[in-house]
C-alpha cells in the first residue's frame, strides 16, 4: 500500500489548506495514518495521526486547535485540515502508515512523495 499526500500550495498567514492522503490499497482498522512535515535540513516532525478503524486522533502541541485530521474509510483517503496557518508551518507534508500510534517517523512505512505547504507572512 502506497500513501500519497496532495493539496499543498501557497497561502497567506491566517489562511487554510486541506491536504489529502490517498492510499493505493486497503487500510486495515488497526492501521494508523500519520502526518509529518519536514523542513530541509531537519528531521521529519510529527503533526497528527488518526487510527483508521476508530477515528481516534492525535496531534502535536504545535498544531492542536488549528489542524484537524480525519478520514473517509470507504475511499481509503485521509485529510488534514489546516487552519490559522503560520509561516512556521511551512514545510513538505507527508503521510505514512503505521501499526501503532507513535510520534517517531521511523515507526511508519509506505511513505509517498510529500506536498509542499508554504505560508507567507
Amino acid at each position: 500500500v502506497q500513501l500519497q499526500a496532495s493539496g499543498g500550495g501557497l497561502v497567506q498567514a491566517g489562511g487554510s489548506l486541506r491536504l489529502s492522503c490517498s492510499a493505493s490499497g486497503r487500510l486495515y482498522s488497526s492501521a494508523i495514518m500519520g502526518w509529518f512535515r519536514q523542513v530541509p535540513g531537519t528531521d521529519r516532525e510529527f503533526v497528527a495521526a488518526i487510527r483508521w478503524g476508530t477515528g481516534k486522533t492525535y496531534y502535536a502541541d504545535s498544531v492542536k486547535g488549528r489542524f484537524t485530521v480525519s478520514r473517509e474509510s470507504a475511499e481509503y483517503t485521509g485529510y488534514l485540515q489546516m487552519n490559522s496557518l503560520r509561516p512556521e508551518d511551512t514545510a513538505v507534508y507527508y503521510c505514512a502508515r503505521g501499526t501503532s500510534y507513535d510520534t517517531d517517523s521511523r515507526a511508519y512505512t509506505n511513505w509517498g512523495k510529500g506536498t509542499q505547504v508554504t505560508v507567507s507572512s
